[in-house]
């Protein structure tokens, strides 16, 4: 019936945009069809991926422009997802994703859903002394990159962006840490390697910023991204910890956007998103659907000078397979 709007239902621009990004994604959909419904009308009110599937359900059988998301946004407030609250895209994002894993109760679809998204790195801490080493893995749902290096200055694209966070740090100073054989604080060298990637690929840019008044500021200023990224050409040999398998796999085509207008009191999300079965751009902005073009979506970059102009806050992109 095309694509299907969501009536703002009380500041829920951003919930409205992710539940867009999620819907989109065929990949999610199937797992989402998968779910066990609850036996019961009281559990079935407070369980958020089935909320989620009637959701979907009404905007894929609809015939009007758009639908309310009153049910499901009424079912998170049960779990402390206000209404009329200005929400952060990126926390917002793992807020549903963790009420989703909790509430699902078949093990494979909350290993289906948990493949999707997550991101494995392996964190290095070494000794600058003596050279000892440890390693810890840890995972991931969104990567949140850096767009200002240590010393404030503005980095140029997304693959800067990458590089800049794997990139190893010196921990001098009052940094130091204290290394058990040495017996006392050294310097030490920490880095991040990238393991493994999902089929689905969260960035969050950090454009929101604390200043020393503990004021939180926008950082608007251009840096493009790319509608093809592969991992291979942007970060090295020393940054990857995986087999050439994984790493062919690290190959990925953009998806969607996540855009933010305003200031970081208030302000307005709206998604850009790419047509899994049309391969063309949709501007999804609360009820109202069009579609759009690729220098649309270009105008998410983001610049200085434009203090309400919108500006890409999540990136999501999805891992190309081949033909």
């Amino acid at each position: 019936t095309g694509a299907i709007g969501l009536y703002n239902v009380g500041l829920s621009c951003c919930l409205n945009s992710l539940l867009q990004v999620f819907f989109m994604n065929r990949h999610f959909t199937g797992i989402l069809r998968r779910i066990t419904v609850p036996p019961c009308a009281v559990q079935k009110r407070r369980n958020v991926p089935y909320q989620m599937l009637l959701l979907l359900e009404e905007m894929q059988c609809g015939k009007q422009k758009a639908v309310s998301p009153i049910d499901l946004a009424f079912c998170l407030s049960i779990h402390r997802v206000k209404l009329f609250v200005q929400y952060d895209a990126a926390q917002l994002f793992l807020t549903l994703w963790n009420l989703m894993i909790r509430q699902m109760k078949k093990p494979e679809l909350v290993e289906d859903l948990s493949c999707l998204y997550t991101i494995c790195i392996q964190e290095h801490l070494a000794c600058q002394k003596c050279s000892s080493e440890t390693k810890r893995n840890s995972s991931m749902l969104t990567l949140p990159l850096p767009v200002l290096d240590s010393n404030c200055h503005m980095l140029k694209t997304l693959e800067d962006c990458l590089q800049y966070f794997f990139h190893p740090e010196e921990l001098t100073g009052h940094n130091m840490c204290f290394c058990e054989q040495c017996g006392r604080k050294t310097p030490f060298l920490q880095s991040m390697k990238l393991v493994h990637l999902p089929q689905t690929l969260t960035i969050h840019l950090k454009r929101f910023c604390y200043e020393k008044s503990a004021y939180i500021h926008k950082l608007s200023h251009y840096l493009p991204f790319p509608q093809e990224l592969d991992f291979n050409t942007v970060l090295t040999e020393n940054q990857c910890q995986a087999d050439d398998n994984e790493k062919a796999a690290w190959q990925y085509d953009l998806f969607a956007v996540v855009a933010h207008s305003g200031s970081t009191g208030y302000g307005h999300y709206c998604a850009y998103i790419r047509s899994l079965t049309e391969c063309k751009w949709y501007c999804f902005n609360d009820s109202e659907v069009c579609q759009v073009s690729w220098d649309d979506v270009k105008s998410t970059y983001g610049h200085s000078n434009l203090h309400w102009g919108e500006t890409a806050y999540l990136l999501i992109y999805m891992k190309r397979h081949p033909q």
